[in-house]
C-alpha cells in the first residue's frame, strides 16, 4: 500500500502513517475487505482526529453504497447489508453509561453483528470487549493510526491486513 507506512515490532499492532482524509478511507476500506466474523472496533482520538472518518470508509468497504452518517445525536446508526448488521456507536454525547442499558446495547453484539465504537470510555462496563483498538492522533504528517488486537478475531483481522 503506497498511501501508508506500516510498521510494527509486534504482531498484535500495528501503526500507519495517514496523510489525509483519503488515505484514512483507504485504510479503512481494506480492513473491512479482510472481515470474516463479527468483530467489535474501539475507535480512539482526540474531537476531529478521523474516527467518523474511519468509520465510514469501513462501512462502505463492507458494501454500503449510501451515506454515512456521524451517530454524535443518536448514539448509534445502524446499517443492513446482505451478510452483515452493522452498528455505528458515537458516545460522545452520552451522559451516563447507563443509558445503554435502556436502548438494550447487548441486543447490538450478535454474531451478525459489527459494531463501531467511537468513545468507548463513555460506556465502560457495558459494552461488549473489543476485538480491535484503534486510536488515531493528529501528527505534522497528518495522522498516526495505531490498531491493537485485543482478541484473536482481532488478531486475525491485523494479519490478514499485513498480507
Amino acid at each position: 500500500m503506497n498511501f501508508l507506512t506500516s510498521t510494527s515490532s509486534n504482531l498484535a499492532q500495528r501503526r500507519f502513517e495517514l496523510s489525509n482524509e483519503e488515505a484514512t478511507v483507504t485504510l479503512a476500506n481494506t480492513l473491512a475487505e479482510q472481515v470474516k466474523q463479527a468483530i467489535v472496533i474501539y475507535l480512539e482520538g482526540d474531537l476531529g482526529a478521523g474516527k467518523t472518518t474511519f468509520s465510514r470508509g469501513f462501512i462502505q468497504g463492507l458494501g454500503h453504497s449510501g451515506k454515512v452518517k456521524s451517530p454524535t445525536y443518536t448514539l448509534v446508526e445502524p446499517y443492513e447489508l446482505v451478510s452483515w448488521k452493522i452498528y455505528h456507536f458515537d458516545l460522545y454525547r452520552l451522559s451516563d453509561p447507563e443509558e445503554l442499558e435502556f436502548m438494550g446495547i447487548r441486543d447490538y453484539f450478535a454474531d451478525d453483528c459489527i459494531c463501531l465504537i467511537e468513545w468507548p470510555d463513555k460506556g465502560a462496563g457495558l459494552l461488549a470487549s473489543a476485538d480491535l483498538h484503534i486510536s488515531i492522533e493528529y501528527t505534522q504528517a497528518g495522522r498516526t493510526l495505531l490498531m491493537q488486537a485485543q482478541s484473536q478475531k482481532g488478531l486475525d483481522l491485523l494479519n490478514a491486513l499485513a498480507n
